[in-house]
């Protein structure tokens, strides 16, 4: 019996990504040389992010998934602003098979995730005084094959000081 949406699997079959909800853990804006900071700028900014991706199982198909996010803008030596975004969501994964679960958890649910944190940093440095920051897109697929290949290496590495 077809489930109306065109193919003969049963819904409750189909593979899903829910996310149950998400939330800010931690969040920090520092602008420690406001107002002077403030005033118009000799150079460019010197924009500088880092992103890092860490999930834990706290049920049988749910996963807590967090995006760090950290970044600083400067000029020459001085901060104009820096901060530190943890945010994270709880995913219900069902239907997915042991072997897609890891990278779905590494990859999708961060990609969901990111809009809202972009959007929370962008507010902050915008009621910091400055422009909105807009963190360029991420690239989770690249950045879970990097770290794959990291750990891959460090594998390899620890084998050949063990022989």
């Amino acid at each position: 019996m077809a489930n109306g949406n065109g193919s003969g699997a049963a819904p409750d079959s189909a593979p899903a990504i829910n996310a149950m909800v998400q939330y800010t853990k931690d969040f920090s804006f520092e602008n420690p040389n406001a107002p002077r900071s403030l005033g118009p700028q000799q150079n460019p900014p010197n924009i500088a992010i880092q992103v890092n991706v860490n999930a834990r199982q706290v049920a049988d198909t749910d996963f807590e998934v967090n995006i760090l996010l950290e970044g600083s803008a400067t000029v020459d030596a001085e901060v104009l602003f820096k901060f530190e975004l943890d945010y994270a969501g709880l995913f219900r994964l069902l239907n997915i098979s042991p072997n897609d679960m890891h990278p779905v958890v590494m990859i999708e649910c961060p990609r969901l995730l990111f809009p809202f944190a972009r959007q929370i940093i962008a507010d902050a440095v915008r009621g910091g005084g400055f422009p909105p920051l807009y963190v360029d897109p991420i690239d989770f697929a690249a950045l879970y094959r990097r770290r794959l290949e990291e750990v891959a290496a460090a594998q390899g590495g620890a084998q050949a000081e063990a022989t």
